[in-house]
């Protein structure tokens, strides 16, 4: 897994793509998939035992809104907030959106990029080591979020983690990221 001290933030024309109302279809979306994966795979959710229920804030620096999870099996919850700070959470994740999706994918390592400070942890630590652990020994596909399987779900992968992997590149050879790493 590789992780750098270099932030890999979203190009401004992307985040220009992206403005808070834009999100509004992410919270149903992502809590329906989210509610499909824990009918697949109920084990990964259990794994979070009691925090299972915990509020998790993940807030992608780069962008204007943040999301609200509970990940609570078949009631799990997301909701698209915004960096107020205003949404009840018991643990805050702060980072870049495409660092934040290696560590879903597992292209980045997390703790390396923690003890980086390319992201940054708040609240209850325990809730946090859970949901890592969990995350890291489901080996999560961007197919497994999507509910495909077959050639669908390979196809759907390499061309996700593909256009992931291109996008981090790119961000990383963006002027600010170079300025950055000098």
């Amino acid at each position: 897994m590789a992780a750098g001290n270099e932030e890999i933030s979203l190009p401004a024309s992307v985040r220009r793509l992206l403005p808070p109302f834009a999100a509004a279809p992410f919270g149903p979306l992502l809590t329906l998939s989210l509610r499909s994966l824990a009918r697949r795979r109920p084990g990964l959710f259990e794994r979070l035992g009691e925090h299972s229920t915990a509020h998790f804030l993940i807030d992608p620096t780069d962008l204007s809104f943040a999301f609200s999870v509970v990940p609570d099996g078949a009631s799990a919850v997301v909701r698209v907030t915004g960096k107020s700070g205003s949404a009840p959470s018991d643990v805050v994740i702060r980072g870049p959106l495409l660092m934040l999706l290696g560590i879903l994918d597992g292209t980045l390592d997390g703790d390396a990029l923690f003890f980086h400070r390319a992201i940054a942890v708040a609240g209850k630590t325990e809730a946090v080591v859970a949901l890592r652990n969990a995350i890291e020994d489901a080996e999560l596909r961007p197919s497994d979020l999507l509910g495909l399987r077959g050639a669908l779900a390979r196809l759907a992968d390499a061309g996700i983690l593909g256009g992931l992997s291109a996008a981090r590149h790119f961000a990383a050879d963006t002027p600010v990221a170079k300025a950055r790493q000098a």
